[in-house]
C-alpha cells in the first residue's frame, strides 16, 4: 500500500475565530486509539466544544467528539474521551505560563491527516467581548461592500 502524502481536513471549528482573538497557533499531534483513527478516516468529528488544557507538564484536549467507530467491537473508545497532545517541551512551557495568565485559554481550531498521520492545530486565543464580535462582523461587511463597489465600478467601465 504507498504512502499517504499531503493534508486533508477532517474538522474545523469555524466558531472559535469568531469568538475568540487568536494569538498563536501550534500543530501537535494526538495519542488515538486504533479505532478513533478509523472514524476520523470516515470523515467524522466534533471540534465545538473542545478546550485543551497543561497538566503536569502535558497538555491534554477534553471534549472533542470523535464518534465510535460503526465497525468496532468491544475494543471500541469513548467518544468524548480526554486526549493527550504531543507538543515539544518548549511549546508546553510557553503554554503553561501563557495559559496561568488571566484570560488565555487553548482552544483547537482544525484537526487533519498530513501524510497519514492526524494532526491537530492548537491556538492560544483570547475570548472576545460582545462589541468586539460587532467590530469584525462590520469590519468583514464593509470590505465586502468595498469589493462589491469596486466590481460593479469595473463593470460600468467596459
Amino acid at each position: 500500500m504507498a504512502k499517504e502524502t499531503g493534508q486533508k481536513l477532517i474538522a474545523q471549528n469555524k466558531k472559535a475565530r469568531h469568538e475568540y482573538t487568536i494569538l498563536d497557533t501550534y500543530e501537535c499531534g494526538m495519542v488515538l486509539t486504533g479505532t478513533e483513527v478509523k472514524s476520523l478516516r470516515e470523515g467524522r468529528a466534533n471540534l465545538v466544544d473542545g478546550y485543551a488544557y497543561t497538566q503536569g507538564h502535558e497538555v491534554w484536549i477534553d471534549n472533542v467528539f470523535i464518534p465510535e467507530y460503526t465497525q468496532g467491537t468491544w475494543t471500541n473508545h469513548s467518544a468524548r474521551r480526554k486526549r493527550k497532545l504531543l507538543l515539544h517541551r518548549m511549546e508546553i512551557n510557553k503554554l503553561e505560563v501563557k495559559t496561568k495568565e488571566g484570560g488565555h485559554t487553548l482552544i483547537p481550531l482544525s484537526m487533519y491527516f498530513k501524510d497519514g498521520r492526524v494532526k491537530l492545530e492548537l491556538a492560544l486565543a483570547i475570548g472576545k467581548k460582545l462589541y468586539d464580535k460587532r467590530q469584525t462582523l462590520r469590519e468583514k461587511q464593509d470590505t465586502r461592500e468595498t469589493a462589491r463597489a469596486v466590481a460593479n465600478a469595473r463593470k460600468r467601465q467596459r
